[in-house]
């Protein structure tokens, strides 16, 4: 029982302040405190990583949960990018109801509250040792958003995005959950270790018809492709990436970069524990399920950058460049499963992901938080001549001349998008090049020249939103100035400071690849020396 609070206390930590602040949503004078133990919470949790993340727990009663030191990282990163999630999205003015980014009027302790639960949702997720626990984790992770997106403003967009997410994110689920279901199906076990060992065909467990040595036969294919097709709605993933553009335009701009890293960090971590799980946990994975994760990674890349080539708001923009950096994230996974039984060449790749998804929701803060400081035209609406409620900077004309009129801005949204578009000395840089190396490594040449490709695409857009603010004259028209904000600009701060020395300075990006390659160098269930006692049975 101690292991397992141990195992879990970020989480519990974090759920356990989010009951506190529904509380303080029925008070009055109190409801102030909110973004402050929201921010603190993840404060300490973060701290409590640093010294806890070469530590292993794992849950023995039950063997829900095994936290080790891939979970520790993960959470580490959550603690510290929810912690600037908060920053953005700290109130302003004198009533303290958000401000012209986000609007939660009275309901601000129940919004920083679901940002907490979405967060341990993901620290769930990454610390799962079995399918219950892992869905649970999934959704908690999801459930939240649904909700922020609709809460996050006042306007007709806000509310239709959120119902477009709702829905479709339902079906995701619905296609995941079948896809678990052929999981236990064919290994007979619940948890992800017992599910390993089944897979092998340990002490009979096997019950399917197959040729493969491995024991992975035709239903073990059809729980794979399953599980992929309905987590590339967490990814963002083509074909599932029709609701993105919707939703990050119509969410208050910093709940968009809450969903820019989130739930795409919770599907990844989720993709790779079943298909270790399914595999054997050899990752050698049928020659179907290799063809489907390069098709994934080819067509998402594409249609990411391609579309994201054709939009004239920024948020849409960078809704594309979400889609286009999922396609990234799985080529790294279709070079894990490319790699065969080359576990050296694995364990580099996992770190690889490990540090670009950590890197890229540094850069997501910084382009969204530069976007929400910046002043806006709104347009009146058509029907009754009145300007629409609070919003922030969106369109290309929203940006034109801002670089030289807030120049601190100017250069913090360069930096996130020559980051994202991966120029050297930044530390988007850093992780395209450990990715593309590594996709080498494993024979996977096409699919690194299409990526290399893909990049250099991405350039096309990412250049135009800094052309936008020193190249195109400020238009005429009074802007609708923003407030200045600390909390906000700290974030950028923090965000900018982060992809900058991780780019450019060696000791820094050599202290985190050390700390990513001690987390990838376990196995990806994060076993402790002993098994649990359910997988242990099991086997």
């Amino acid at each position: 029982m101690f292991n397992l609070l141990l195992s879990f206390l970020p989480e519990l930590a974090l759920i356990a302040t989010a009951l506190v602040l529904f509380l303080l949503g029925v008070t009055r004078k109190l409801r102030g405190l909110a973004p402050t133990l929201a921010g603190g919470v993840l404060a300490g949790v973060a701290v409590y990583q640093v010294f806890n993340l070469p530590s292993q727990y794992a849950d023995t009663v039950s063997g829900s949960i095994v936290a080790g030191t891939v979970s520790q990282y993960v959470k580490l990163i959550t603690a510290v990018l929810g912690f600037l999630f908060v920053l953005l999205n700290w109130p302003q003015g004198e009533h303290k109801t958000g401000g012209p980014a986000v609007e939660y009027g009275r309901e601000g302790p129940e919004f920083f509250a679901l940002i907490l639960l979405a967060l341990s949702g993901l620290m769930l997720v990454s610390g799962a040792n079995d399918l219950i626990t892992l869905f649970m984790g999934i959704e908690l992770a999801s459930i939240p958003t649904y909700i922020l997106v609709s809460m996050s403003r006042p306007l007709p967009a806000a509310q239709e995005a959120a119902v477009k997410y709702f829905f479709l994110g339902a079906m995701s689920a619905a296609v995941l959950l079948f896809g678990l279901t052929y999981v236990y199906g064919v290994t007979g076990s619940l948890y992800l270790d017992g599910s390993a060992a089944h897979t092998l065909g340990i002490n009979g467990a096997m019950k399917v018809v197959s040729s493969s040595a491995t024991g992975i036969g035709g239903w073990h294919v059809l729980a794979m492709a399953l599980v992929t097709l309905g987590l590339c709605f967490k990814l963002a993933a083509v074909p599932f990436n029709a609701y993105v553009a919707d939703v990050y335009q119509g969410a208050a701009t910093p709940v968009s970069a809450l969903l820019s890293y989130l739930p795409k960090a919770a599907g990844l971590m989720a993709l790779l524990k079943l298909l270790w799980a399914l595999s054997g946990g050899t990752w050698v994975l049928p020659s179907s399920i290799i063809t489907l994760l390069w098709v994934l990674a080819v067509l998402t890349m594409c249609v990411g950058n391609a579309l994201g080539l054709l939009q004239f708001s920024v948020k849409r923009t960078l809704a594309y460049s979400s889609v286009a950096h999922s396609g990234y994230l799985l080529v790294g996974v279709a070079a894990i499963a490319a790699a065969g039984g080359n576990r050296a060449l694995q364990t580099s790749l996992i770190a690889a992901l490990l540090f670009y998804i950590a890197v890229y929701g540094l850069m997501n803060v910084a382009t969204f938080g530069v976007l929400q400081l910046l002043p806006t035209r709104v347009p009146a609406d058509a029907a009754t001549g009145l300007a629409q409620p609070a919003t922030t900077a969106d369109s290309f004309e929203d940006l034109s001349g801002m670089g030289w009129k807030y120049p601190l801005l100017g250069v913090a949204m360069s930096v996130g998008c020559l980051g994202l578009t991966g120029i050297p000395f930044t530390a988007g840089f850093v992780g395209k090049l450990q990715i593309l190396t590594q996709t080498l490594g494993a024979g996977c040449y096409w699919l690194a020249a299409i990526m290399m490709l893909n990049a250099a695409i991405s350039a096309g857009y990412y250049l135009r939103i800094i052309a936008a603010l020193y190249a195109r004259a400020e238009p005429s028209g009074q802007p609708i100035e923003q407030p200045h904000s600390r909390a906000v600009s700290l974030a950028i701060g923090i965000a900018v400071a982060g992809v900058l020395l991780i780019g450019a300075v060696p000791q820094v990006n050599g202290w985190l690849a050390g700390v990513v390659n001690l987390a990838a160098g376990e196995t990806l269930i994060d076993l402790s020396s002993q098994p649990t006692a359910q997988a242990a049975s099991d086997r």
